[in-house]
């Protein structure tokens, strides 16, 4: 499916896990530019997601996680994932 969306649009979107559990917000996205395809959204993660996911909290600023774009279900006014919080724990990419 090919959605038409500017991607300053998604910026700032909630991102619900499976399970209705907020995940975090859009901060920003990756983009292949060989394909012209996004690829992989950057999450900063709620203080709940960083202490559930193992993370520690910085003491100024936010955890980042990579995500690819294979785990969204759907982009509306929220962005829907179609993972668990616990099955993201082995798909989440290190931020580059």
């Amino acid at each position: 499916m090919v959605v038409g969306i500017r991607p300053s649009e998604l910026e700032g979107k909630m991102v619900i896990a499976k399970g209705a559990k907020m995940l975090g917000t859009i901060s920003s996205i990756e983009i292949d530019c060989s394909e012209w395809k996004v690829t992989h959204l950057r999450i900063a993660l709620t203080d709940e997601m960083i202490k559930t996911m193992g993370y520690k909290k910085p003491f100024l600023g936010s955890v980042g996680i990579l995500l690819s774009v294979d785990a969204v279900k759907d982009v509306g006014d929220v962005i829907t994932l179609n993972k668990t919080v616990e099955e993201l724990k082995d798909v989440i990419e290190p931020p580059k």
